[in-house]
């Protein structure tokens, strides 16, 4: 998921599953909780990043987004499942749901990220990478990353229209 060899390094990750059906997000206490939804949509991929987006996109839509902002949240989860096929070269798992207030999709493989600031700052327009993870946190509302000896996890948060009233 990070982008610059000199800051992260990747390691390898775990094997395939096929898609389930989504649930609606759960409210959790930790920084990264696992959902407490039953079965939330789940999809691991090792090169089909066009099914990524497809899934993504079609949730995003389902659960409320407009257009573009669909589009925007289907091109970061895009972005970081392409991390994981670029640096950890294996399998990565793919979590999303959502309720009355947001969506969330959560990508996880067990390469480790060492920079706890990747996507955070700016990278300059000649940099080699860490463009993507930035446009990540750009686009999406909130951005979650914890990534320890078990691996790295990304939640990616949009809130939905009707919950943004308040803006």
């Amino acid at each position: 998921m990070a982008r610059d060899g000199k800051t992260a390094q990747r390691v390898p990750a775990g094997q395939e599953a096929l898609p389930v059906q989504p649930d609606p997000r759960p409210d959790g206490g930790d920084a990264l909780p696992s959902p407490d939804t039953d079965d939330p949509m789940s999809y691991t991929y090792t090169t089909d990043l066009a099914a990524i987006r497809a899934i993504v996109h079609k949730y995003a839509v389902e659960a409320g987004l407009t257009e573009a902002r669909a589009i925007d949240f289907t091109l970061a989860a895009s972005e970081v499942a392409a991390n994981t096929v670029k640096h950890a070269k294996s399998p990565g798992s793919l979590k999303i749901w959502y309720d009355a207030r947001e969506i969330v999709c959560q990508i996880h493989d067990e390469g480790i990220i060492t920079d706890p600031l990747a996507g955070r700052r700016q990278p300059s327009l000649d940099a080699v990478g860490g463009h993507g993870l930035w446009i990540v946190n750009q686009v999406c509302d909130q951005v979650e990353m914890q990534s320890d000896e078990t691996g790295t996890t990304i939640r990616l948060h949009m809130i939905l229209p009707q919950a943004d009233t308040g803006h």
